[in-house]
């Protein structure tokens, strides 16, 4: 495919792309920029719309951008050009969290990586097998009970592969582990439910207008057997009870959850786990498989380290991601194009 011109209309696709990605209580914690001399998109942290008390190191944010440039990487190969990525380009710019050169010659699949500044040179380019621009619009969490029906091999094994094409590694827990990582983030949620700070801020961003937040509808409901700890984003009820009015459902009895991890545990790698994550949520997406996030554990530093104990690969666990299949999640808002695109230099 030869390169598209950019004009205005093809540059509002690409940033719709990119805002279409997940981020923590849908914060959309970017912003982006063009620069019309090297035809190049920044990714930049949002401060204003970081979470103090949940992530005051800003890891989730970090997470969050990479998935908006893997997104970024699909939508400009989608339009004919190589993106080529460059992370963390200025240590003056710590804001600056990415770079998307549009060049001119095409390349299959999503682009490339620069190397710069001694950063890693040897992570493959992460390009999917097939075109997944389509599959950014249909993305989706959902927060509802899957089936039981089981992911096929040859899925999980695709999965696993576009984790490793950007560095990080993805496995399925077994069932003793599966047990494990839930008792941690079941932890996670009776804590955040005593934090006034945590739940204020969980509150905040429950929010049916404007583009940023969740609408009470998409919280989805909580599990009958309390088995499956979903983020109860707006705490106890009157009553005490976790989940307060949040209708209750019989979660699936035996949960397929995914490990998204890192060797090391730097701003680039949690740039580049965001990359992994999102290639297998739209990769997954493609197959029908639907996903939730399970994020609270990773929130609360001494249950990442415990999240990692019991795995015989050392590593940095950056995600917990609940795959099945059931209905599609609702669509959340996002912010325009024209909203997060500041103007050029």
């Amino acid at each position: 495919m030869q390169p598209a011109m950019l004009d205005a209309t093809i540059l509002e696709k690409l940033i719709s792309a990119a805002v279409a990605a997940p981020s923590m209580h849908n914060t959309q914690p970017w912003r982006y920029r063009l620069n019309p001399d090297t035809v190049t998109l920044e990714v930049r942290a949002a401060p204003e719309r970081a979470l103090r008390y949940a992530d005051p190191m800003g890891r989730a944010l970090s997470v969050s951008a990479g998935a908006a440039v893997f997104n970024l990487r699909v939508a400009v190969a989608h339009f004919g050009w190589d993106p080529v990525v460059r992370l963390l380009p200025y240590r003056s710019q710590p804001d600056l969290l990415a770079t998307v050169r549009l060049a001119a010659s095409p390349h299959d699949g999503a682009g490339r990586e620069a190397p710069h500044h001694g950063e890693r040179h040897d992570a493959p380019h992460g390009a999917p097998d097939h075109d997944l621009y389509d599959v950014i619009w249909r993305r989706h969490s959902s927060r509802s009970p899957f089936s039981g029906r089981r992911l096929p091999p040859r899925v999980l094994c695709e999965l696993t592969e576009a984790a490793r094409a950007h560095g990080a590694t993805l496995w399925l827990a077994g069932p003793e582990e599966t047990s494990r990582l839930l008792r941690l983030t079941a932890e996670a949620e009776r804590r955040a439910s005593g934090d006034p700070r945590r739940l204020a801020e969980s509150r905040d961003w429950v929010r049916d207008t404007g583009p940023y937040g969740i609408p009470a509808a998409a919280l989805g409901p909580r599990d009958v057997t309390g088995r499956l700890p979903m983020r109860d984003y707006l705490g106890p009820g009157p009553d005490g009870r976790r989940g307060g009015d949040a209708p209750a459902a019989a979660f699936e009895s035996h949960p397929a959850i995914a490990v998204l991890a890192t060797d090391q545990d730097r701003r680039t790698d949690w740039l580049r786990a965001g990359q992994a994550l999102e290639h297998v949520l739209l990769l997954a997406t493609s197959y029908t498989v639907r996903a939730s996030l399970l994020h609270q554990a990773l929130e609360w530093p001494d249950l990442r380290w415990s999240l990692s104990d019991a795995h015989r690969t050392p590593g940095h666990v950056q995600m917990l991601i609940r795959l099945g299949y059931g209905p599609v999640g609702p669509a959340t808002a996002r912010s325009g194009a024209a909203e997060t695109l500041d103007g050029g230099r």
